[in-house]
């Protein structure tokens, strides 16, 4: 069972008048396996299959979109990052100037990986950086643990595959809402959960999570991602089943209709209900009730959809967090949420998740496509059951416009 995060409020220092010193870091490789539908990137074999099926880095754009929101403001932040890809090529972009605005203090490889994100994340500790800004996933999360404790609270900018941490913004622009608040001393820190999840076992197909320690966290639970749920119980499996039966219903009906059906045990239950083997942690594609594609990649669905046949995504909800796209699932691509039609997409999600999650979310990485998928949507929660359910398109409420 996954906690949510404590609630220990420690009010933060007023120092709204004083330029905050804070460090960046990027975990260039973090992300990769999302869209080729390699569920994560850890290990070099794992990472040089991403990129032989066209794997892009996505770090870098991710942070980029937070860098330019933060400049934007003209907050008083000094930057302590790392050189390259590592963060200064992203300062950069995003108008910060050398010496002025930021200071390389960690001088970076060309490749990367865990053991330099902890030796980054040690310097930044040793000249005293009141927050770690991020960009990465879980792995990322938990290497910045290892290095710093609960010594210096740290946001994270989502961009892996995986995230299951109760420290990262629940998209670029409510993590920079997240970073200027700190700096003006209007968030004080709370401790969150690390999660991580073993990867060979999530590309089998089985969610083995553990819990890897409590990191300092702002203090700010609208803007900020909730830790993964589990829900179970013998009600938990009924509500599922009663949700299978009335998709399985709409399948059949539309014989000549492509579904898409996205991961998650609830998705597991529409398969079983069919007849076929679902791809608990993947992406599966049903037509006439028969499995024609299995745990697929953006680029074959992109190929499945090029046939002009009318395509469903059916997708559920990651409880307490209230994703429905961009955590989980990124081979649901902006192109390919695009090429289906945001009218063809349903949401199914159990009375007992739905009662634990206040809200839905999407963090595509298209900004203008989270703002189409906002509004109310029909949550599917029973056979012939609905709820119609907000979801918010850019994840800032209105008190933080």
């Amino acid at each position: 069972m996954f906690l949510k995060p404590a609630k220990t409020f420690i009010p933060n220092p007023a120092y709204s008048n004083i330029m905050a010193t804070l460090g960046f870091l990027i975990n260039p490789i973090a992300g990769m396996g999302g869209k080729v539908g390699l569920k994560g990137t850890d290990g070099a074999d794992i990472l040089k299959k991403a990129k032989e099926l066209g794997a892009e880095p996505i770090a870098q754009i991710r942070a980029e979109e937070t860098m330019q929101l933060i400049s934007q403001k003209k907050a008083d932040i000094k930057w302590l990052t790392c050189s390259n890809t590592m963060g200064e090529d992203v300062l950069k972009k995003a108008g910060y100037e050398s010496t002025k605005d930021f200071e390389v203090v960690y001088d970076a490889p060309e490749l990367t990986n865990a053991e330099h994100t902890k030796q980054a994340c040690l310097r930044f500790k040793e000249m005293d950086v009141e927050l770690i800004l991020f960009c990465g996933g879980d792995g990322t999360a938990r290497d910045i643990l290892d290095a710093v404790e609960k010594d210096i609270p740290l946001i994270g900018i989502p961009a892996g595959v995986k995230m299951f941490s109760a420290v990262f913004g629940v998209n670029p622009k409510a993590t920079a809402e997240v970073v200027l608040g700190f700096s003006k001393g209007m968030y004080g820190s709370t401790e969150a959960e690390i999660m991580d999840i073993d990867e060979e076992e999530y590309r089998k197909g089985r969610l083995v999570a553990r819990l890897f320690g409590y990191a300092k966290t702002p203090f700010e639970d609208t803007l900020i991602q909730a830790s993964k749920s589990v829900y179970e119980g013998m009600n938990e499996e009924s509500a599922k089943e009663a949700i299978a039966r009335y998709v399985v219903e709409l399948i059949k009906e539309e014989k000549d209709s492509l579904f898409i059906l996205g991961a998650g045990s609830t998705m597991e239950s529409i398969g079983k209900e069919l007849g076929i083997k679902k791809t608990l942690l993947g992406v599966d594609v049903v037509k006439d009730g028969k499995l024609i594609a299995k745990d697929v990649n953006e680029q074959k669905l992109l190929e499945l959809l090029e046939g002009g046949e009318r395509a469903v995504i059916i997708v559920s909800v990651i409880g307490a967090q209230g994703f429905v796209f961009g955590r989980g699932n990124k081979q649901l691509s902006p192109e390919v949420l695009r090429k289906v039609g945001i009218e063809n997409i349903r949401i199914a999600a159990t009375p007992n998740k739905m009662s634990q999650t206040p809200k839905l979310r999407v963090d595509t990485g298209d900004f203008e496509l989270d703002k189409m998928l906002s509004g109310y949507h029909k949550v599917i929660t029973g056979y012939h059951e609905m709820r119609m359910v907000k979801v918010e398109g850019d994840g800032i409420p209105n008190e933080h416009q």
